[in-house]
């Protein structure tokens, strides 16, 4: 399946799929965990610079595996303005392979790395950054766009 077709809900309570924001640019950001350190930082940050980068013509959007009850729990607590997909069954970031074996604590596991991709007018992705810091890349990501 393309992955311009693959469904998600989000935190809206509304159902998309990233062909849904063709004809616009896109930074499409995946993140390991709502409510954990870096993804509040990265969240926070992207919520902070939102207006800046809608200068730059682009729409933010978050995808991790939580539930839709957890972004709106996220998105309320950390005051968030931001759309979160629900990819709960791994659909997303699988086709973008942001899923790889992590260290936490000792024990391996399977987890979301840190990953962004910009996406132009069409859906196409014009550039990926993955294992990116989440107390920098936001102010990278601005600048280089």
């Amino acid at each position: 399946m393309n992955y311009l077709d693959i469904i998600l809900n989000a935190s809206n309570d509304k159902t998309y799929c990233l062909r849904d924001f063709q004809g616009e640019k896109v930074i499409l950001y995946f993140y390991p965990r709502d409510n954990t350190s870096g993804c509040t930082i990265e969240a926070k940050d992207f919520t902070k610079y939102q207006s800046e980068f809608k200068e730059k013509g682009y729409k933010i959007i978050g995808v991790s595996r939580d539930t839709v009850k957890s972004h709106k729990n996220f998105i309320l607590k950390q005051e968030l303005n931001l759309l979160l997909l629900s990819d709960t069954e791994e659909k997303l970031v699988k086709v973008f392979d942001v899923l790889k074996e992590k260290m936490l604590y000792g024990k391996k596991h399977i987890g979301v790395v840190r990953s962004t991709f910009i996406l132009n007018e069409e859906g196409s992705i014009t550039k990926e950054y993955r294992k990116v810091s989440a107390k920098t890349h936001i102010q990278k990501l601005l600048n280089e766009l």
